[in-house]
């Protein structure tokens, strides 16, 4: 009877661990993905959509956590070839 007792403690024990395991990563990936919602390269001016270059001013620090709070971040102001997104010249 207090095997059973145990095995019913620890089982329960078990299944509440890891829905709180399961609930701390999902929390831990939304803070993650909110975190590189706020880097702001797609929206710079010296952004270039490809990716051989992504940056023409910082190309290492593009597109990556590092390039939160770019002091070189200029917004978009016109729409150039190279801002302009899956338009390529086709001949």
């Amino acid at each position: 009877m207090l095997a059973m007792i145990f095995c019913a403690f620890f089982s329960w024990t078990m299944v509440i661990l890891s829905i709180l395991s399961v609930w701390l990563t999902l929390k831990k990936g939304a803070n993650h993905l909110k975190q590189l919602h706020e880097i702001p390269c797609h929206n710079c001016e010296f952004f270039t959509n490809d990716y051989r270059l992504k940056c023409t001013v910082n190309p290492v620090e593009a597109c990556s956590e590092q390039a939160i709070g770019c002091r070189e971040f200029e917004p978009k102001t016109c729409n150039c070839n190279a801002s302009q997104k899956g338009r390529r010249k086709l001949g």
